[in-house]
């Protein structure tokens, strides 16, 4: 895994902000992540790595996961973003707000695919619902 954070990420108080102001979708998901509940791996949330916050990452597996209001829809930025965060060796899983909300099982039923995947290449793909589902949580 390469790259440093952002040093104004890091003095920046912004991540302790988004984590005392996450979404209902994130509340939920950190619920069924925290305490190593998803097979025993850790997973952060709100962490700065480079230039962005991620919503959650799993270290030791090399796994960001990104949870989604409908202002990402079609988001240069967050390409972008998917694409430094490839190069510095992770795999990204995004998920829709309503998604998480609507979906649980089925969301934590893909992450965990994913934390038991042993080739960091075989990353599944960003699972997306149709364009005509976003929700604006």
């Amino acid at each position: 895994m390469k790259g440093q954070t952002n040093r104004l990420i890091i003095d920046n108080t912004l991540q302790r902000k988004l984590r005392r102001n996450m979404t209902d979708a994130e509340n939920r998901l950190w619920r069924h992540l925290r305490a190593r509940q998803m097979a025993g791996f850790k997973f952060r949330r709100q962490h700065p790595f480079m230039d962005y916050i991620l919503d959650f990452v799993c270290l030791e597996k090399h796994l960001v996961i990104e949870v989604d209001g409908g202002q990402h829809l079609d988001c240069e930025r967050d390409n972008v973003r998917d694409q430094h965060l490839r190069e510095a060796g992770f795999r990204i899983l995004r998920f829709w707000n309503n998604q998480v909300l609507q979906e649980i099982d089925a969301v934590t039923a893909l992450i965990l695919t994913a934390v038991d995947k042993e080739d960091a290449e075989a990353a599944s793909p960003t699972p997306h619902p149709s364009p005509a589902k976003p929700n604006s949580f």
